[in-house]
């Protein structure tokens, strides 16, 4: 049985958003038993009697309390004990359900999380990973958020943790890993990215050594780790340059007539770059490292977004990606220890 909280007040357009995601996530996805809508009861059975679905799929759990965007992420937790985000925290951490879902204060997300939750052993920092289509299939990319300032140990961390990750829920068999940097030579970077290289370079994972912005969406890497202020940099840069280059071949197409027709014989290409290329797809992103599995939605989700960061909280405790990562930090532990770069113990699958 899979049960799922979801942040019935995070996001910018909550409730209806979350409650319209949740009921297509319900109809959906037959695996999951239940969906626990938290929030403000009367706000979320309003927009709830909008929609007919199947007694049990979907209930609520009252919390009083909102945490705002504009909200101190650690004041918040602290001091909002009764929001519809601790209360989501809480749920998870007493094991009522197997997964949390918000869209709300992403700094709040992180700390209410690593807070009340604490991380899985051996983890020191948690990231929020990204998946992205590139040339050559979906990558993922962390952290983009959650530490701003990592040490090399964090980054060589977050690696294992996005190898594992891409491993079991993206289905990659050996997936490359790099190190984002100004330049692909050993020496580039800062000392915490040199340092860094040489760790990955023996800790037996597949990396693949540095790779410069130009190479993101080439598909040489199935996961690429930054630190969190890089990575939502690059976050943010992606949304705006897909923004534009839709915006541009819109306004060409309108110039020109030959262009209009053409545009329409390649409308289905469009689409297919559309789905690609949308955040909605992904739904949300996972914050690796914290002892649960939490997804964190962009404010502005759609019920689309929200229905598919259900799906990928799914996804995590179906495949047990926690504690797969738990399993690859133990065995790269050890290989540090006794100085093998080539374990010759397996991952358990």
């Amino acid at each position: 049985m899979i049960k799922v909280a979801v942040d019935g007040m995070g996001g910018d357009y909550a409730p209806q958003t979350i409650v319209d995601g949740a009921v297509e996530a319900a109809l959906a996805y037959t695996d999951i038993d239940e969906i626990v809508i938290v929030g403000r009861e009367d706000a979320i059975k309003r927009e709830l009697k909008k929609h007919k679905v199947q007694g049990g799929q979907i209930s609520i759990h009252h919390a009083s309390e909102v945490i705002d965007m504009g909200d101190s992420p650690v004041k918040a937790i602290k001091k909002k004990k009764d929001s519809s985000l601790a209360v989501c925290i809480d749920l998870l951490k007493r094991k009522e359900v197997d997964a949390v879902i918000s869209a709300g204060n992403t700094g709040a997300v992180v700390a209410g999380a690593t807070l009340n939750l604490g991380l899985l052993p051996g983890v020191t920092r948690p990231g929020i990973a990204i998946t992205f289509p590139t040339l050559h299939g979906i990558s993922l990319a962390l952290d983009v958020g959650a530490n701003i300032d990592p040490s090399a140990h964090h980054l060589v961390q977050y690696a294992i943790m996005g190898e594992a990750y891409s491993r079991f829920l993206l289905k990659k068999k050996k997936p490359a890993v790099a190190l984002l940097n100004i330049g692909e030579e050993e020496s580039k970077g800062t000392e915490v990215l040199q340092d860094a290289y040489r760790m990955l370079r023996d800790s037996g994972i597949n990396f693949i050594g540095n790779i410069e912005g130009r190479d993101f969406f080439g598909g040489k890497a199935d996961c690429i780790v930054c630190d969190g202020f890089v990575g939502n940099v690059v976050l943010k840069m992606i949304e705006s340059i897909i923004e534009v280059f839709v915006s541009l071949v819109s306004n060409e197409i309108k110039k020109d007539f030959l262009a209009k027709i053409g545009a329409f014989f390649c409308q289905n290409a469009f689409e297919s770059i559309r789905r690609q290329t949308n955040y909605e797809e992904a739904g949300g992103a996972p914050l690796l490292g914290v002892d649960g599995v939490v997804i964190i939605g962009h404010g502005i989700s759609s019920a689309r977004a929200i229905r598919n960061a259900i799906r990928t909280g799914a996804n995590m405790v179906e495949n047990q990606v926690n504690n797969h990562i738990i399993e690859e930090l133990k065995i790269r532990e050890q290989n540090h220890h006794t100085g093998s770069a080539n374990p010759t113990q397996k991952p358990t699958a």
